[in-house]
């Protein structure tokens, strides 16, 4: 009963800080300079963020009021000078800056080999599109490279195994973070592709600052991803973290859970595209069938089925029409052949010496040759005398 008399509230506790900490002029407005860790966008405009140096951190936050004034977007890795506020944040406890201005100072060591690295995998080739491998539609094994411990396999499992009860989950626990993390991710990655114990990898984490999440962004890591023959989804940290695994990997996902969708296919939805496809395939048969029988019973009303020898009288027909055709032309033209054939006839007759021979005319040769005047012939000649009817012998007197 003393010491309930006695005793604060937490709230009265935290309340009384705060009011130490407004009551301090020199944290009121303070100039901080530091390494920006774990920043956060929030949908409302809010920046949420850690700014650290080599020793310590202090949580801090710009509302959105402060941070629609800054002219560029803050970035973990980011060194920067901000203006604010020391004060308490009374129901968590916390105390934390309230930043009312921020100017860029370069960005920290670790962005800088991160951005080098990137830049140099890059020109490599380990980036390119045409390398990256497909993920299989229905593998049976999911291997999972990630700490045993955490939510990050729970997720992955739960996921998983709620779209297909089925699949199987083949993990091998690495270290995600901290000293030797990255030769035993990449380990890790040699020996599932060695031994083929899975059809699709998922390394994964979850959310962090840029120093929990470096082991993925580790050159050895990056060239066992690139050499991987097992197709690889990176799921490292949260949607706005980015990692060299990420830029390798096959398919970055935005969460662990995500991957384990994107790696395992929904039953009721693959049923579902099973039936919606059966119903396609059953309408367009149908479909195919009716007008198959239209066309059958269009070909079943014409003459040539009605009347298969119709076709053929009327190509005897056609063939009677020819032949008369022809008959016709061709006595037509004996005709004519034949009258052209008298005319000549009556030429070749009128221009006949045995036709001038029948008037009285006579022909008169001599040694063979027809004699055309008197004085071509001399007393004793004997000449030939040809008449209609026959040849004499004369001699000139």
């Amino acid at each position: 009963m003393k010491y309930a008399e006695m005793a604060i509230t937490v709230s009265d506790l935290n309340k009384y800080i705060k009011d130490k900490f407004s009551e301090d002029e020199y944290l009121d407005n303070i100039l901080v300079k530091g390494e920006i860790s774990n920043f956060k966008n929030h949908y409302t405009g809010h920046m949420y963020f850690t700014l650290k140096d080599d020793k310590s951190l202090i949580k801090c936050i710009m509302f959105k009021t402060y941070a629609q004034k800054i002219n560029f977007m803050p970035k973990d890795g980011m060194k920067v000078f901000i203006f604010g506020g020391v004060s308490v944040f009374e129901r968590d406890g916390i105390y934390q800056i309230y930043v009312k201005a921020m100017e860029e100072d370069g960005l920290g060591d670790l962005y800088t080999k991160f951005q080098e690295l990137k830049e140099r995998l890059e020109k490599q080739g380990l980036f390119d599109q045409e390398h990256k491998k497909s993920i299989p539609v229905m593998p049976k094994v999911i291997g999972v490279l990630t700490s045993q411990t955490g939510s990050v396999i729970r997720d992955i499992i739960n996921v998983a195994t709620r779209r297909n009860p089925n699949v199987r989950i083949r993990l091998l626990p690495v270290p995600v973070q901290g000293e030797g993390a990255a030769e035993k991710i990449s380990d890790a990655i040699t020996y599932m592709n060695e031994n083929q114990l899975a059809d699709v990898l998922i390394l994964a984490r979850g959310g962090g600052s840029l120093e929990d999440l470096w082991p993925f962004n580790e050159e050895i890591v990056a060239h066992s991803i690139y050499q991987s023959k097992i197709p690889i989804i990176s799921a490292v940290g949260h949607e706005t973290d980015f990692t060299i695994a990420d830029f390798v990997a096959d398919l970055r996902a935005p969460t662990p859970s995500a991957a384990a969708e994107l790696a395992v296919i929904d039953n009721y939805e693959m049923r579902q595209k099973i039936i919606t496809y059966q119903n396609r395939l059953r309408m367009s048969l149908l479909k195919k069938i009716e007008v198959m029988k239209l066309r059958y019973e269009k070909v079943m009303a014409s003459t040539i089925f009605k009347e298969p020898t119709r076709k053929i009288q009327d190509n005897y027909i056609q063939i009677d029409s020819f032949v008369k055709q022809l008959e016709t032309s061709m006595k037509t033209i004996q005709e004519r052949d034949k009258a052209k054939y008298l005319e000549l006839v009556a030429k070749l007759d009128a221009y006949s010496p045995l036709k001038t021979l029948t008037r009285g005319y006579s022909i008169i040769q001599k040694d063979g040759k027809v004699i055309k005047s008197v004085e071509e012939l001399k007393q004793k000649d004997k000449i030939q005398i040809q008449l209609t009817d026959g040849v004499k012998e004369a001699q000139i007197q």
